[in-house]
């Protein structure tokens, strides 16, 4: 097996909260999370914007900076990147060819290495052996049990919007889900808070008075908007004007979040105006609410819950110059298909439900059955191809905007087949 293979062969052992095994696995690898600095985010949506603004700053800063996100869109070595470029090959092998015989060695101790667990580790090692100055990390699943949560007391933690997402594993209420999200807040740090709801900003404010932890809110930001377009977002901050390359109301929120993070990183970093400036203008976060074509005109977005849902409605709403509307659905059966569907009740004057390359998939049957309780025109496919086909000759016959969403799985398939 080659190394992409080596590390999808974990797969079969699903993802399970805890940080005992990675802990134990990390120790023989000497720890290497524990000569890092990092900056920690977690949340249910914005974490990947949040996340791309966070380094492009500190990369166009001068700094060597890593980001660990989840999941890549196209390409596996996205999820492990420095100064926004992901890994060499090269790298990936040598670091699979060093550390995947100890995961082995562990299975055979009953010590079950899951994948996220494994590419986590990867992580640390190449940042590591990178001599990165700064690692920008996501979460991969809530925070306090999440086993990115291994590291010691970040130089600021984030934590994004918060959502219901993960209910099977994180808690069925947004108190539980919150209070799993908090626990990246670590004492001995400065917490950074976006937007959220009343009773959800509450227990962030009790969990950092609990630990002593300074916590600042990114609503109070004072911006400014300039302009909209489907290109992009322009709004003044302390007198700089920045062009924000991803579209949609809520990305404001994301943006103001990165911006507090920065002003805590100030105090570790040197970062000038000019940084800020080049590094929102550079920034790359693909499939969320991504403009793929002009002619027709195309929209990818990863959103999968409620949340991602609504905000990508609110910017086809805005944006949309067009008189109708396509869409390619495809979710996870463990995702809340009914709440995000119903949300979309009206948009669109077609829809063409796919399945996910995912064992988790719902079926593109079961979808369209879901999706017919708010609208005739639903069209079942049986892969993404022929779905993208379709629909984007019924764009370009009716002038319609084309939009895909439901998934960043659904994304990964289908962005090299439109490029």
């Amino acid at each position: 097996m080659n190394a992409i293979e080596k590390i999808h062969s974990l797969d079969k052992f699903g993802s399970r909260p805890g940080l005992e095994r990675i802990k134990r696995f990390l120790e023989i690898l000497g720890n290497p999370q524990d000569d890092l600095e990092f900056i920690h985010v977690a949340g249910t949506n914005g974490k990947g914007s949040t996340c791309a603004l966070l380094s492009s700053v500190l990369t166009q800063a001068g700094y060597k900076t890593g980001l660990f996100i989840s999941p890549f869109i196209v390409d596996f070595r996205e999820r492990i990147q420095i100064n926004g470029e992901m890994i060499t090959k090269s790298v990936l092998d040598e670091a699979v060819e060093k550390t995947f015989p100890i995961v082995e060695k562990l299975r055979e101790e009953d010590c079950i290495i899951t994948e996220f667990e494994y590419v986590m580790a990867l992580a640390f090692l190449i940042f590591k052996q990178a001599r990165c100055d700064v690692i920008v990390l996501e979460t991969g699943m809530g925070g306090l049990l999440d086993c990115t949560n291994v590291i010691k007391p970040p130089l600021c933690s984030a934590v994004t919007k918060i959502g219901l997402d993960h209910t099977a594993v994180l808690g069925s209420t947004i108190e539980e889900i919150t209070l799993q999200k908090c626990g990246i807040i670590k004492t001995g740090s400065t917490a950074v808070a976006s937007a959220q709801d009343l009773g959800v900003m509450e227990i962030i404010e009790k969990n950092c008075a609990g630990k002593n932890v300074e916590l600042i809110k990114s609503e109070k930001l004072d911006i400014k908007l300039k302009s909209e377009s489907i290109k992009e977002t322009v709004f003044e901050y302390k007198g700089l004007e920045l062009h924000l390359p991803f579209i949609g109301a809520h990305q404001l929120d994301n943006a103001k979040t990165a911006l507090a993070c920065v002003e805590v990183l100030k105090k570790f970093f040197r970062i000038r105006d000019e940084d800020i400036i080049g590094g929102f203008e550079k920034a790359k976060n693909p499939a969320r609410l991504e403009l793929m074509s002009e002619k027709p005109l195309t929209i990818l977005d990863g959103a999968h819950n409620p949340d991602g849902i609504n905000a990508l409605k609110n910017a086809v709403i805005k944006y949309n110059p067009k008189s109708s509307a396509i869409l390619i659905i495809g979710m996870l059966g463990d995702k809340d298909s009914k709440s995000s569907i119903k949300l979309l009740d009206g948009l669109f004057d077609e829809v063409c439900t796919v399945p996910v390359n995912n064992p988790r998939s719902m079926s593109s049957q079961a979808l369209c059955d879901e999706y017919k309780r708010y609208s005739t025109h639903v069209k079942p496919f049986a892969d993404v191809r022929s779905a993208y086909e379709y629909a984007r000759n019924k764009a370009i016959q009716n002038d319609s905007i084309l939009v895909i969403a439901g998934s960043l799985y659904l994304a990964s398939e289908i962005r090299p087949i439109i490029y």
